[in-house]
């Protein structure tokens, strides 16, 4: 479909809907006595209950099946920083997301502030009435700031989904990939574009779940230990904690060798000479939207054994709705705290499993946006993990 056609279809379709969510009773409000059971008198004693334990907010109110979608709108999409109001319409969606994928009500909190502490208290004061945060489309490095502090004063999951949804589904695709190729995440060199929110927590989950060679690259080229240039406090960590062999230069340079790129950039970074260099059995993670740092036919013809996309039309689309609703709908089950790195870990695992050895193909490496198995599948392995990890409260 013409690109244009879609956006104003998508404009008229939300004008005459005036948006997509609306808010409905789950308890019949059609007469008196329905009327007082639901609201006053009778709703002063699930007050009281709650009063007398707190936790009894998860068995008689929706803070157990409700998230809160925050933003500030400052990067959104591919749109950039659009403001709190211009941003409404994907907090909407991703709302409705969370209802059509895992059932879970989710509301829109979108702050018109740029100030971390702001955005952060303001959360803070409305935890009250959700089970978990869910940060959407904050600008780094403020997002990692927002993130840490969030998890420090609350006490519900909070998850940014820009970062570990997409190094959570990264990693499973990345899994499957080495499959094929037959190397071991353990073994091989990765090269990561783009050190924003995504990349940032691409390269470290992936070191989290065992490799040990992991570089990640902006626009000045490799990060590592000792670079002063275009540094800040998140590239400062990531220099620590990646790119043991202090790896400089561009892209290009440190591509030599690789053997798995994951690109969450910019368009037409990645070049077929560049794939060319990478070690035989090369897989390319081409995420950058609309247009990819490579086209799959590009990458392919330079050697590229399996490649991936952020796209649709595309095998192996890269798609955050395999991971976040899932992974939600696992820790608010077991009404857990947090969200930790052996729940996204689980997560990885458990949407990489879901590709059996059989249907394992380079152009089959993840499962499809709408296969009703992954969420399922998703929620028990992150479940599970909060029991193991002792975040879990019930």
């Amino acid at each position: 479909m013409d690109r244009n056609a879609i956006y104003t279809e998508s404009l008229e379709t939300h004008r005459k809907s005036r948006g997509k969510l609306s808010v409905s009773s789950l308890l019949p409000i059609e007469t008196m006595h329905d009327l007082a059971v639901a609201y006053t008198p009778g709703v002063a004693e699930p007050c009281r209950e709650i009063e007398r334990r707190p936790e009894a907010a998860y068995e008689v109110t929706s803070k157990g099946h409700m998230v809160a979608v925050v933003t500030d709108g400052s990067a959104v999409l591919g749109l950039g920083d659009i403001g709190a109001a211009a941003s409404l319409p994907v907090m909407e969606g991703k709302c409705a997301l969370f209802k059509r994928f895992a059932g879970i009500d989710a509301f829109p909190i979108c702050i018109d502030s740029r100030d971390t502490e702001e955005i952060v208290r303001t959360t803070a004061l409305i935890t009250a009435s959700f089970g978990g945060i869910n940060l959407e489309d904050i600008s780094a490095p403020r997002c990692f700031d927002v993130e840490r502090l969030l998890q420090e004063r609350c006490d519900i999951p909070v998850f940014h989904d820009d970062q570990h949804g997409t190094a959570v589904i990264v990693l499973a695709g990345l899994l499957n990939a080495l499959r094929i190729v037959g190397k071991k995440l353990s073994d091989v060199k990765i090269v990561a574009s783009g050190a924003g929110a995504a990349g940032t927590a691409i390269i470290r989950f992936a070191m989290s779940a065992g490799a040990r060679n992991a570089i990640l690259c902006d626009r000045s080229g490799a990060i590592y230990a000792g670079r002063t240039d275009h540094m800040n406090e998140a590239k400062e960590a990531v220099a620590r904690d990646t790119n043991p062999g202090r790896e400089r230069g561009s892209l290009s340079d440190v591509m030599r060798g690789a053997d798995a790129f994951l690109g969450v950039s910019g368009p037409g970074l990645l070049t077929a000479d560049m794939v060319k260099t990478m070690n035989r059995g090369a897989i390319v993670f081409a995420m950058a939207n609309p247009t990819p740092e490579i086209f799959p036919d590009e990458a392919k013809a330079a050697g590229a054994a399996v490649v991936a996309t952020g796209r649709s039309d595309f095998p192996n689309q890269i798609n955050n709705c395999l991971g976040f609703p899932g992974i939600f709908k696992g820790a608010l089950d077991v009404r857990a705290s947090r969200i930790t790195e052996s729940m996204k870990i689980a997560a990885a695992y458990a949407l990489a499993g879901l590709v059996p050895e059989a249907e394992l193909a380079p152009e089959n490496i993840i499962p499809a946006a709408l296969d009703p198995r992954v969420v399922p599948a998703v929620a028990a392995a992150v479940s599970q993990a909060a029991r193991d990890a002792g975040v879990s409260r019930i």
